[in-house]
């Protein structure tokens, strides 16, 4: 089977390939320049890090080689590691897998002192070049003369704490274990971080792509606004990536032609724009951007003035897939309630989610709520003697199973227990919030480590809505799909989500062009019928856009009025789209 999925999506900018460098020699040539061109008898550069860069290849591929008379390393400001391990242990924790959202900032993390100390140092300096670099140099010298930011994706850094390569912000770990570096990361590094990116965005004068070894792209400032401009003005694709999991599954393996050496792919984040990369295409080279960037550079154009007045600069709609097919169930599982994330985690809204069945095998089906009559108390002492190890938790005993076929849909608001079993995949419809998963029972097996995985029953048990049962869940959760409207070759469907859920679903069948507008509120949207569409603009705003099966992609408030159509050798096959947007007055 060939598949025209793409794995490796672009927005093309137009207009700014001469603002974009390849490569080690001609980004050092470039930087050089600009040292040479500023004529002041002092100049500072500074060159700011993101959490989980290659250290070492920055050092002697670029620090080393540019004409600086004096060299400055930021982390000579940092905080012992024991104190910051000090500061930062009320949001690590010493939960296995929780923490709270930070609000440190880098300052946070700096000795005053030894900070004043390195800036003095640099303002003794009356002639030449001084170069401060590393996680901080910004804030040790807050206006140099020229800013470079070293910037990093979040799947790429996670790749890199799995081969013990990085650490994580002034601390000295990287043998530590994946879960430690990322629940660290997640809760407080990237927040650090990413509060420091925002407040020098303005002022950086180039941004640095290292995430691919020994391959760097470097762009201008100019054209990475540029880049944020032209992609808030169309739709566009963030970069999916997958990986394995206990229950993987061999569906998307087959489908999207991926690589068969791995053993099984359990998920796929397609929209998840906190960890998801953005390719920008400049002529020859492809430039890798964290896509939260253009959330933070562009939210009311991206989300559009009433989503981003309740939510900021937070992307607050999840699309991923859970593969089932040929693998497991998933874990047992519950996510908390809005109050509950709030005051254990520090985090403004829950996970509510739900499962769109993309595809199932006959057999298939999807746990979800209690059966009438449930003991409580007997369930929660049936999931800890399994947690023990004493015997295995009888999910059938306790959690109502759904035969599940292709294009149901399940809604799954915070409380509510659930699971995919295997024989499905599904697309998950969710919001953001993506790793408060509280897990109840896993079936009695090991990790992709060959050890135990979590088991959140005291968190669970505390937010588990008992009066979940058979029958609410029949009349509040399982394909509550209402026909809103049709016309000559469409028909609108309403499919979800749960009135406490704030995200909206709405499916479109249609073998003719259908019309859409995003009434100033991103549009996220997966082709979940038929092999490729086109997506274009009425007014000829944006280059017409080709989705094919299985690809989501945003489409932001600004872009307004779009259609979508059947694209290349329909047949007369009946095609169907997904979409989802905030509720603005849920």
């Amino acid at each position: 089977m060939i598949s025209n999925y793409n794995i490796h999506p672009e927005v093309k900018i137009k207009g700014k390939d001469a603002g974009c460098f390849a490569g080690w020699d001609s980004i050092v040539i470039q930087l050089n320049n600009e040292i040479f061109k500023n004529t002041n008898p002092k100049k500072v550069i500074a060159i700011e890090y993101y959490q989980g860069l290659n250290e070492s290849e920055i050092f002697n591929s670029l620090i080393r080689k540019l004409d600086a008379d004096a060299v400055f390393d930021a982390s000579e400001a940092l905080l012992p590691e024991d104190e910051i391990r000090k500061i930062t242990f009320p949001d690590v924790t010493d939960d296995r897998i929780f923490g709270f959202i930070t609000r440190l900032s880098i300052g946070d993390f700096q000795n005053s002192e030894k900070t004043e100390a390195l800036r003095a140092k640099i303002q003794a300096i009356e002639k030449g070049t001084i170069l401060i670099y590393g996680s901080g140099a910004a804030k040790v010298y807050p206006d140099p003369d020229l800013l470079v930011y070293a910037d990093m994706a979040r799947w790429e850094i996670q790749k890199r704490m799995r081969r013990n390569e990085v650490s994580n912000l002034g601390v000295t770990n990287y043998q530590e274990s994946f879960e430690s570096q990322y629940k660290r990361a997640y809760f407080v590094d990237w927040r650090v971080c990413d509060r420091l990116k925002k407040e020098i965005m303005n002022s950086w004068d180039f941004i640095l792509d290292t995430n691919v070894a020994h391959h760097p792209v470097m762009i201008t400032a100019d054209a990475f606004s540029e880049g944020m401009k032209q992609a808030v003005n169309q739709p566009f694709s963030v970069v999916p990536y997958f990986d394995a999991g206990p229950w993987g599954g061999q569906w998307m393996k087959k489908t999207f032609d991926l690589d068969r050496s791995i053993e099984n792919y359990a998920w796929c984040f397609n929209c998840v724009p906190e960890e998801n990369s953005l390719f920008l295409r400049f002529g020859e080279n492809r430039f890798e951007t964290p896509s939260i960037n253009l959330v933070f550079t562009k939210p009311v154009e991206l989300l559009g003035l009433p989503v981003y007045g309740r939510f900021g600069d937070e992307f607050p709609i999840r699309f991923d897939f859970l593969d089932t097919i040929g693998g497991g169930n998933l874990s047992l599982q519950v996510h908390p309630l809005t109050e509950y994330i709030q005051e254990k985690f520090g985090m403004n809204y829950t996970q509510d989610e739900s499962y769109y069945i993309l595809e199932a095998e006959a057999e298939a089906s999807v746990y979800l709520g209690l059966q009438e009559g449930v003991d409580s108390d007997q369930m929660i002492s049936d999931l800890k003697e399994a947690q023990n190890g004493t015997v295995e938790f009888d999910a059938s005993a306790y959690i109502q199973n759904w035969p599940a076929k292709k294009h149901d849909h399940f809604l799954i608001p915070g409380g509510t227990i659930h699971c995919s079993a295997k024989g499905c995949m599904v697309l998950e419809i969710s919001a953001t919030p993506y790793i408060f998963t509280f897990k109840l029972w896993d079936w009695g097996r090991l990790g992709m480590d060959g050890n135990p995985r979590p088991i959140n029953i005291e968190h669970g048990i505390q937010n588990i809505q008992w009066d979940r049962t058979e029958n609410w869940v029949h009349n509040n959760l399982v394909n509550r799909t209402e026909e809103l409207g049709k016309g000559d070759g469409w028909r609108e469907e309403k499919t979800g989500l749960h009135e406490l859920e704030f995200i909206e679903t709405r499916r479109h069948w249609f073998t003719e062009k259908v019309h859409h507008n995003t009434n100033d509120g991103v549009n996220v949207l997966a082709l979940v019928e038929g092999k490729e569409v086109i997506v274009e603009s009425p007014a000829g705003s944006f280059d017409p856009f080709v989705v094919h099966f299985a690809e989501t992609f945003i489409v932001p408030a600004t872009v307004g009025e779009y259609t979508i159509r059947p694209y290349g050798e329909s047949e007369g096959k009946e095609y169907a789209t997904v979409k989802a947007y905030v509720r603005v007055n849920a």
